[in-house]
């Protein structure tokens, strides 16, 4: 793991319980304040109209450690689902950040240092699911982003392995190759 922190990525992908639609692929960028990760969280300090950054939170007046923003990759049209990434999916990731402080993962004296992005998708189809999980979407979401963030600090998957499977995965939704 880099001791400089410019700029890790990550992502994982952890699926949802059989009938649910909780699937968690957060996609992480962690990084030092001071530097282009840093930069790119001020920048999203804006908002985009059906893609509301917001701060991952514990409960009100309790930021995580890092600060960590989140970013819907998808367009949330409603506010069930609104709901859903303010809610479940926030306190997810904000329990994820903070475990990953807990268990030293993430150094404990850099927290003030580092910050992280995370593009968190939202099935649109999920607040209006008849059986809606919202423990399975909390758990995916949750093992998602504590897997993204261990990844991102340890370079994974490297290179090496990337090109020694090159040829043995394909993309999940891949039916155009041979």
């Amino acid at each position: 793991m880099s001791e400089k922190y410019v700029f890790h990525a990550g992502e994982a992908t952890v699926l949802a319980a059989e009938g649910q639609c909780t699937d968690a692929m957060p996609e992480i960028l962690i990084g030092r304040t001071d530097g282009p990760v840093g930069q790119a969280f001020a920048n999203m300090m804006a908002q985009t109209k059906g893609h509301t950054a917001m701060f991952a939170i514990r409960a009100c007046n309790q930021m995580v450690r890092p600060a960590t923003i989140m970013v819907p990759k998808v367009t949330l049209k409603d506010m069930a689902n609104i709901d859903l990434f303010g809610g479940v999916v926030q306190a997810a990731t904000a329990d994820a950040v903070l475990d990953c402080v807990i268990e030293g993962l993430i150094p404990r004296d850099r927290v003030d240092d580092l910050c992280i992005i995370s593009l968190v998708w939202i099935d649109p189809g999920c607040a209006k699911h008849p059986n809606l999980d919202k423990k399975d979407m909390y758990r995916t979401n949750y093992e998602a982003t504590k897997l993204a963030i261990r990844r991102a600090l340890a370079n994974e998957p490297t290179i090496d392995e990337l090109i020694a499977k090159r040829h043995e995965i394909r993309h999940d939704m891949d039916d155009w190759s041979a």
